[in-house]
């Protein structure tokens, strides 16, 4: 028997089981409880990406925006003196 085939031989078995213990419905059920769980995962991650993206952004413009502020204190500064 060849070693590369022992793990589809055993996966092949797995299901064949689940089939005879549960039937092909609940079997079918499993398989696409496993695809939304792995869409949801795909998802958070991606949220996760997005979320370091928004806050790089969100602290490069909050840098902008405490310069110019100061810039705005130190002429209204200069204008009454």
């Amino acid at each position: 028997m060849a070693p590369n085939l022992i793990g589809v031989y055993f996966l092949i078995f797995v299901i064949a089981g689940m089939i005879a213990y549960a039937g092909t419905e609940e079997t079918l059920k499993v398989f696409y409880y496993l695809g939304l769980l792995l869409r949801y995962q795909w998802v958070m991650f991606r949220m996760s990406l997005m979320r370091f993206k928004l806050k790089r952004q969100l602290d490069k413009m909050e840098k902008t925006y405490k310069s110019e502020l100061e810039k705005i204190n130190e002429e209204r500064k200069q204008e009454f003196f």
